[in-house]
């Protein structure tokens, strides 16, 4: 009797991994850009971070308890979105705006619809464009490096000389921006973690990435720097590669990964805002269910379904 066939609902494919786990590695990824972070901006960058993700802690903890639904802080999930919040922010921004944005992301964006699986756009991504819509003036102050080294002396990279100055100050972060739009080396470097250990398929930022690089070419703009300046490492590798908010299909991850690459390519080149990243990611997250629906493998045995005709 040990052999014989057990017949059970789907899914099939179980594994070891747990949300926890998942959410774990994604805060370990995420370690080397807030201290590359700390060490440009000085302690203010880690004091924000700790304020965000503490704040988004209570945030849950709290309306769990106020819904009497189950308390499931400790899955991470909390300490993500508020790292991601954080990174999204500069670090000159008053306190009480973080918390704004913690609140904005784990309530509205999360808790209202569900909770964590039932939300319909990344937290971090819509409380960032709350924010930036609400408080423009403080979003936009963004200040320069504290450390010792030269920094870039422009507002932002995506306007700068294409000078080897200007390269090497992207890759190590020395120019000003928010926390998670400064240091490319460290970004790619949690990026390639998260690939490694399977946390992340590589298919949609290698196809967001590749997308902006082809576009970026296409229309004489340096590729390299539209790659490593703004929030697009941060975004491609951290946010659109949300579980949750992101296509499960191959064939959708690549319809995906190209349309944040054309979205952000339009508003960068031809919008009124200089970075596009954030906006790309919410409107795609918003056509995920219609991407999903058109990228899924057709079931076994079903014939598909033939739309108008005669008897239409």
């Amino acid at each position: 009797m040990s052999d014989k066939l057990i017949v059970t609902a789907a899914p099939h494919i179980t594994g070891a991994d747990t949300t926890q786990k998942i959410m774990q590695r994604v805060c370990i990824a995420l370690l080397p850009t807030l201290a590359a972070a700390t060490v440009i901006f000085g302690l203010r960058a880690l004091m924000l971070t700790a304020l965000t993700v503490l704040a988004c802690v209570l945030f849950e903890y709290g309306w769990c308890r106020l819904m009497k639904k189950e308390v499931c802080v400790d899955d991470f999930s909390a300490v993500v979105t508020g790292m991601l919040l954080a990174f999204n922010l500069p670090a000159t921004l008053p306190w009480w705006i973080a918390v704004v944005g913690a609140f904005i992301a784990i309530v509205v964006v999360k808790q209202l619809f569900g909770g964590l699986g039932h939300n319909v756009a990344n937290p971090a991504i819509v409380a960032r464009i709350a924010l930036s819509v609400g408080f423009a003036g403080r979003m936009a102050d963004c200040p320069f490096p504290e450390s010792g080294v030269d920094a870039l002396s422009a507002a932002t990279p995506m306007s700068a000389d294409l000078t080897s100055e200007a390269y090497r100050a992207l890759l190590l972060g020395t120019h000003g921006g928010v926390l998670g739009e400064t240091c490319a080396l460290t970004i790619l470097a949690g990026g390639i973690y998260l690939i490694a250990t399977k946390v992340i398929s590589p298919i949609i930022p290698v196809t967001y990435l590749g997308t902006v690089f082809v576009l970026s070419a296409a229309v004489g703009v340096d590729p390299v720097c539209q790659l490593l300046g703004g929030g697009l490492l941060l975004g491609s590798f951290f946010m659109a590669t949300d579980y949750v908010t992101s296509p499960t299909t191959r064939k959708g991850r690549l319809v995906f990964g190209i349309g944040l690459g054309v979205i952000t390519c339009a508003i960068r080149f031809f919008g009124t805002v200089p970075e596009g990243v954030s906006f790309a990611i919410l409107l795609m997250n918003l056509l995920v269910p219609y991407i999903e629906e058109h990228t899924r493998q057709a079931r076994l045995g079903i014939a598909k379904v033939k739309r108008g005709g005669a008897g239409a």
